[in-house]
């Protein structure tokens, strides 16, 4: 059971391929169980106990994975253009930056990472728009304004935080 955290989050490795099938129904599908798994991982790691460094690494990144694996599907489908995509990416970023300050100030080796509540929202909203664009459902431009917002928030969330 230790594992199970980690399983459920590398699970979103292959889901991602589901995308690359034009169907509707799987690209809904792998969103669905994407969505699930993200959930699901860090409550089964909270409720038995088993939060592991490697699952509190490998977790973000398989989300990240997920969404700029369908994200470079749909600019290439046409359905998001880059300047979209790339405003989806943006606490991405944020934490990149603020990933950089912590290697240059001496302070990323005792900065506990986990979960902000601004990276929560933002998965969240990706999958939402992911999911819109896959239905064909139109999405209004502020929405991409939105994850700008949440990316600068990130980085207020991340630089508040206590080391």
């Amino acid at each position: 059971m230790q594992y199970l955290p980690s399983i459920l989050s590398l699970m979103r490795f292959p889901l991602a391929f589901f995308f690359l099938q034009t169907t509707i129904f799987y690209r809904v599908l792998a969103i669905f169980l994407a969505g699930v798994t993200d959930g699901l991982d860090g409550y089964v790691a909270r409720k038995w106990n088993v939060r592991s460094q490697f699952g509190a690494v490998i977790d973000p990144i398989m989300d990240k994975f997920f969404v700029l694996f369908i994200l470079i599907v749909l600019i290439n489908e046409g359905q998001l253009s880059t300047v979209q995509a790339l405003t989806m990416l943006s606490r991405d970023v944020a934490v990149g930056v603020f990933g950089g300050y912590l290697l240059f100030s001496g302070a990323l080796a005792t900065y506990e990472f986990r979960a902000i509540w601004c990276g929560k929202i933002t998965t969240s909203l990706q999958l939402a728009v992911i999911l819109a664009l896959t239905c064909q459902i139109p999405i209004l431009e502020y929405v991409y304004v939105v994850f700008v917002l949440l990316g600068l928030g990130s980085l207020i969330e991340l630089s508040v935080r206590k080391h």
